[in-house]
């Protein structure tokens, strides 16, 4: 929940997602217990912690990409604007709202304008001043559209490892979601295009709710509003950045942060 002052007092608003009791399970095999999580209307949640904690589990929990895996089971709630995602929210429209970036960029083999385009036309659109506009306005929230304007009709598989998570980040954008999920998108990027996609979601913050899963503690620090602490399937610690990164409240997020494990 959020907090907001109105008129002298204080209301709870409640936040763009809200995460109650989740627990997952492939098979007997529980993955997450006990989830209680909320990320707020512009936003930048990291989720941080060891690999294999549950961080890229969660996110996928998110969007219901674990409806693919036939063993998986959740229970606990899940709220997008207070509705529930596993209780009769069509999956496309879900997807559609809920956007996601990978690890490594999965441009489709085709040109640059016709992945940012691919979606919409998926849908139906047709009319192809309106794709134009909508590649142009992604290409440019994305900060691309100055690199490849003059590359529209190029194969995508053309561009830098960089400019090709941008152009997936632009796919994203083009379906209009409201929330984008992003699963370590500088993992296999070099240091220059790592800090373009960081200011990137610096700039995307002010329109979009997002959370990124990180292994980069100071990445976490530098693009996020508040951060939570995966370990072994739990959340053990969710909060503002600076005063979890400062001044954290578990002795297990302490010995993390410091390094003395994971």
């Amino acid at each position: 929940m959020d907090v907001q002052e109105k008129n002298g007092g204080i209301r709870m608003i409640p936040g763009k997602i809200e995460v109650s009791g989740l627990d997952l399970f492939y098979g007997d095999f529980q993955a997450l217990r006990g989830i209680n999580f909320s990320l707020g209307h512009r936003e930048v949640s990291a989720l941080i912690g060891p690999s294999g904690c549950g961080k890229s589990t969660f996110i996928r929990i998110l969007n219901r990409m674990n409806d693919l895996v036939p063993s998986c089971r959740v229970t606990g709630s899940v709220l997008l604007d207070g509705e529930d995602i596993y209780n009769g929210m069509d999956v496309t429209e879900l997807r559609t709202r809920v956007g996601m970036v990978f690890q490594k960029p999965n441009p489709f083999n085709m040109s640059v304008f016709d992945n940012v385009a691919y979606g919409k036309r998926m849908q139906g659109m047709r009319n192809r001043r309106k794709l134009e506009e909508l590649v142009e306005t992604a290409l440019v929230k994305a900060a691309l559209w100055d690199e490849v304007k003059d590359r529209l009709r190029k194969s995508a598989l053309s561009l830098s490892g960089g400019q090709q998570q941008r152009l997936c980040i632009a796919r994203s954008i083009a379906m209009e979601p409201e929330i984008i999920l992003m699963d370590e998108p500088t993992s296999a990027l070099d240091p220059i295009a790592t800090g373009k996609i960081e200011e990137l979601v610096g700039q995307l913050k002010k329109e979009y709710s997002i959370i990124i899963v990180t292994h980069a503690m100071h990445q976490a620090a530098r693009v996020s509003d508040r951060t939570a602490f995966f370990l072994l399937g739990e959340l053990v610690e969710y909060g503002d950045t600076k005063m979890l990164f400062t001044n954290p409240g578990d002795k297990r997020t302490e010995d993390y942060i410091s390094g003395r494990f994971g």
